[in-house]
């Protein structure tokens, strides 16, 4: 059984124990080494000060976590959200990486959130630490590729792509209502 819940630091362990995966084994996080314990929770306490943060467990384990992030941090971006998903690898293909973003955009509707972006490294060609996979399950949930950066990063002693993508969530106003931060909404779920 697959349930979604808020994620706490208490998380951060297992959390980044996912997360490993993805900057020691792959090119989707671009980043070249694995954060400290103390960084990562450091990373998740400002999330977590705005936007929701969610994990995926299954059977009581943590396989997967999402969450949301200021798109640029100006107030005229403060009505999009960067979004960041990572499955544990075994966790893949069972539907809960579609259920944490059905999730997450729940809690940013009602934040008042309108756009989603997604940062997703991306090359023509699939090699061994980077495929389509991200670029193809953000497709399927709604989002467009919106911008492509050329040879913006370098992991692995090669070049890759990094490619924008878009979903539109919310309708716009003259007088937008001002986002809610998310600890004032999280009585809602």
């Amino acid at each position: 059984m697959i349930t979604i819940r808020e994620a706490v630091i208490k998380d951060a362990e297992r959390i980044l124990e996912i997360y490993d995966y993805y900057t020691t084994c792959t090119a989707i996080s671009f980043e070249w080494n694995t954060p400290s314990l103390e960084e990562f929770k450091g990373r998740m306490e400002r999330i977590l000060e705005r936007y929701p943060y969610l994990v995926a467990e299954r059977n009581g384990r943590i396989e997967g976590y999402a969450y949301a992030g200021p798109f640029i941090g100006r107030a005229a971006y403060d009505w999009c959200c960067e979004l960041t998903i990572y499955l544990d690898p075994d966790a893949r293909k069972c539907g809960m990486g579609r259920m944490l973003y059905e999730a997450m955009e729940e809690r940013l509707k009602k934040m008042g959130v309108l756009n989603l972006y997604a940062c997703i490294g991306y090359l023509d060609q699939e090699d061994e630490y980077l495929t389509k996979n991200s670029a193809d399950f953000h497709a399927h949930l709604g989002f467009e590729i919106i911008g492509r950066f050329h040879k913006c990063g370098y992991k692995f002693c090669r070049w890759y792509d990094m490619i924008w993508m878009e979903k539109i969530i919310g309708t716009y106003h003259f007088n937008q209502p001002a986002v809610k931060p998310y600890s004032e909404i999280i009585k809602y779920f």
